[in-house]
């Protein structure tokens, strides 16, 4: 059975002593592709060295996350703009808004997010969404920007069945990754209400990982872990929760291609 996860940092210097060991691990677990969202300037070589070790493997996307969203975060977007026009991406992320942390520069992130989108409709490519305790206002963002060209991925979902079926209907997918597993992680009341025909799955390693590996650091292998909890709320098979993400992730990451 072969899994995907579409959100991993797997180029973080959190796996720098065994990521040869991850990767390996990964495969046999069946996580035969790991898509990587960008952070920032700095996260971008490391990104694309994990691409040229690990081909068709781990997969980049460029974007500046909201956290990293500072002053003078323009020139960061000109590095940036300038690697999406030189060499292909499969996506514009992690981009996103962010209350959880820092508010001084919410306005900044709200600006960073629409010049992102307007490089994903530029390129055809779909945006992947961060929305920590922003999602009300990023579903309202991107509400304002929606039109036929414009798709992508709410990373970590964790909102409400009344949300979900908002950011379906806007016709983005659901990032769903550890917090289904976690006991008041929400999911338990959402999944089975929505199924899995809009969703994805992600592990955001090395944030995040699922029970029973809670506080320690997460990883691509754990995918089977949230597509087994899936299955479970879902009474769906697993095989099924593997065949359908993999089919929305393949949809989704060939955007360009349609």
């Amino acid at each position: 059975m072969q899994f995907i996860d579409t959100h991993a940092h797997i180029y973080s210097t959190k796996y720098d002593s065994d990521r040869d060991e991850v990767i390996a691990r990964c495969i046999d677990y069946g996580v035969n592709k790991i898509y990587m969202p960008n952070i920032d300037v700095e996260s971008i070589d490391p990104m694309l060295e994990a691409e040229l070790k690990y081909p068709e493997v781990c997969i980049p996307m460029m974007g500046l996350h909201p956290c990293d969203v500072t002053k003078g975060f323009e020139q960061q977007l000109y590095v940036m703009e300038d690697w999406i026009n030189k060499r292909p991406f499969v996506a514009v992320g992690e981009i996103g808004l962010d209350l959880y942390w820092d508010k001084t520069y919410y306005d900044q992130q709200k600006e960073a997010l629409k010049i992102q989108i307007s490089w994903a409709r530029e390129k055809q490519l779909p945006i992947i969404l961060h929305c920590r305790a922003s999602l009300p206002e990023t579903i309202a963002l991107v509400k304002e920007e929606l039109d036929e060209n414009l798709t992508g991925i709410f990373h970590c979902f964790s909102g409400s069945e009344e949300q979900a079926r908002e950011i379906i209907e806007m016709g983005f997918l659901l990032g769903i990754g550890g917090v289904a597993t976690f006991k008041n992680g929400g999911m338990d009341k959402v999944l089975p209400k929505i199924g899995i025909n809009h969703l994805v799955l992600e592990t955001d390693g090395p944030f995040l990982a699922p029970v029973p590996h809670r506080g320690k650091r997460n990883s691509p292998e754990y995918i089977p872990i949230i597509a087994e909890k899936i299955s479970e709320l879902t009474d769906t098979s697993l095989e099924n929760v593997a065949e359908v993400t993999n089919n929305n992730a393949a949809r989704i990451f060939s955007y360009l291609k349609r």
